[in-house]
């Protein structure tokens, strides 16, 4: 065992001491020693219930004969990071979290861990530093909160609840009384938020990628079946251990596409790009954007949760959860036959699923046609940029509009919020990608304004930042070359005519050639906007969106 190495021998009489001063029995000292790495903190909606799961994973560990250690990382809520310069640090933390996980594990030589975690950048940050470590572990995500209820109103989510009330207040769809009850009744319970948003989305590939237990990913935070998982999976890393079953015997190519062939399916948050590409990376694999671009003309959704429709997380967990996905899609879209940590494989997994074929149906009785993600190529984008084809109404599958560029997420809320945005127009927000945000902050406030003010079907929003898995509606990210990088999003000038064609996978500015070239001589250098601390340090290491936003 690794832990050999800071308990063996008399010359580690000392750090015996030392972990004797922890609690560590004699007895246990030859036990295989066990990191829950935790992203608890009473600040995060989704996490504020981990002090119970982090038990029942230090039950579960010792009830298997290991010794568990708990220790922490860091987690940043999207929601209330959002609208301000604290989008910033989302992404990024995404490798400090990698960095604590590998930092952890490697100095104090443990033999196995058991990644406790729910929110966006954390369950991929976790995933990477497992992968930089290769030993046994384990991912425990805690799971999403129950649906909202509010005057009438059920399955009420963060994002309908609040982001797109706000909108609907503004539109005066709405009274303040009445939103101010949605802003206490959309939130009712520890957890993710409620809908396939970021979150949740990395869950349920978190699941199909084999790194956490069947139904891990979708039941409450709140029931008891959550802290039987966290419980049988304390259990199960001590076997994991034993049995010398690393990361990357679960983590291969074929596991991976299996990952990016269920994002397609179930239309999760365009985040998914950025932190696959990250995963595979991090493990050696080649993948690459042109795998999504590919696989998405190949597959179409099978089911669509909220934002893109009224079913919540709850829903899709009583239908069967990643489960019943996995049979819907095992032999029509060819997934490969890969191991899950529990011991079971894909096959015994969804042969033996419950699905209520209502909601997540048989792959060719599906009523839709696209995958849920799409890759769009074009002169605005020559390096690809990412839009959710599950959250676009039919009808604007193909939209052209005239740009109102903005340098700045907060000047686009402005001009939103004092009715500066018109029918027609495309919002452009640029030098908010990973080196010009710096750290390619989410627009969940202007997307979801947008909707809220009724402006979701006649407008369209580009940027070379990205999306919340909460945003719905003509909304394309992730542009690259971004603007910082003297991408065209740089060179758009309001006026100009953009079009959008999903069904051909293209995003053109209609401006000459020879007219761009005349502006890239006009244009002026980029100015970082941090010049210290860690953000500064992130931009200037950081890779583009379509790599992965990878440092």
């Amino acid at each position: 065992m690794k832990s050999d190495n800071i308990k063996k021998g008399l010359a580690r009489t000392p750090h015996r001491g030392l972990l004797m001063a922890t609690g560590v029995s004699k007895k246990n000292m030859d036990a295989p020693f066990i990191g829950i790495a935790s992203a608890f903190t009473d600040l995060v909606p989704g996490h504020i219930g981990m002090r119970d799961l982090e038990r029942q994973i230090e039950k579960g560990i010792h009830s298997g004969g290991g010794q568990a250690f708990i220790f922490g990382t860091p987690a940043v809520c999207d929601g209330i990071a959002m609208g301000h310069s604290g989008m910033r640090y989302s992404l990024p933390s995404r490798d400090l979290i990698a960095d604590c996980v590998e930092t952890m594990a490697a100095a104090h030589q443990l033999d196995g861990l058991v990644l406790l975690s729910n929110c966006d950048k954390i369950t991929p940050g976790m995933i990477i530093g497992a992968l930089r470590l290769n030993i046994p572990a384990i991912v425990v995500t805690a799971g999403p909160m129950l649906d909202g209820v509010c005057r009438g109103e059920n399955k009420l989510t963060m994002i309908s609840g609040s982001f797109e009330a706000v909108g609907k207040f503004r539109n005066g769809e709405i009274t303040e009384e009445h939103l101010l009850a949605m802003e206490e009744n959309s939130c009712p319970s520890a957890g993710s938020c409620q809908g396939m948003y970021t979150a949740n989305t990395m869950a349920c590939l978190t699941e199909v990628l084999g790194m956490s237990m069947p139904y891990c990913s979708s039941a409450s935070a709140v029931s008891a079946q959550k802290r039987r998982i966290a419980f049988e999976s304390g259990l199960r890393i001590i076997e994991l251990v034993k049995d010398d079953i690393k990361p990357s015997d679960i983590i291969t190519k074929e596991s991976l596409l299996n990952m990016i062939k269920v994002s397609l399916a179930i239309g999760g948050s365009t985040n998914t790009f950025l932190h696959t590409l990250a995963i595979a990376n991090a493990a050696g694999i080649d993948i690459t954007i042109d795998d999504f671009d590919r696989l998405s003309r190949e597959i179409h959704q099978i089911v669509k949760i909220n934002p893109s429709s009224t079913l919540t997380m709850t829903d899709f967990h009583q239908a069967g959860g990643i489960p019943a996905v996995l049979k819907s899609l095992y032999e029509p879209v060819k997934l490969d036959n890969t191991l899950n940590i529990s011991g079971l494989k894909i096959s015994e997994i969804s042969v033996s699923a419950y699905a209520d074929e209502t909601v997540i149906p048989k792959y060719d009785k599906s009523e839709y046609t696209q995958a849920g993600l799409g890759v769009l190529y074009g002169n605005l984008a020559k390096d690809g940029c990412v839009i959710k084809i599950s959250g676009v109404d039919k009808d604007c599958y193909t939209f052209e509009g005239s740009a109102k560029t903005f340098d700045s997420e907060e000047d686009a809320m402005y001009a939103l919020e004092n009715d500066l945005i018109k029918s027609g127009d495309v919002v452009v927000i640029r030098y908010e990608g990973p080196k010009g945000g710096p750290g390619m902050r989410e627009m969940l406030a202007p997307t979801s304004l947008l909707v809220g003010k009724g402006l979701g079907k006649s407008c369209a929003l580009i940027t070379d930042g990205r999306f919340s898995g909460g945003t719905r509606g003509i909304c394309v990210g992730h542009v690259c070359p971004e603007a910082a990088n003297g991408g065209i999003i740089a060179l758009v000038q309001d006026g100009d005519k953009i079009k959008i064609d999903i069904p051909n996978r293209s995003i053109e500015l209609l401006v000459s050639d020879e007219e761009l070239e005349k502006r890239r001589k006009e244009l002026k250098p980029f100015e970082p906007k941090i010049k210290s601390g860690y953000l500064a340090k992130y931009a200037s290491n950081v890779s583009d969106a379509s790599h992965g936003a990878i440092v």
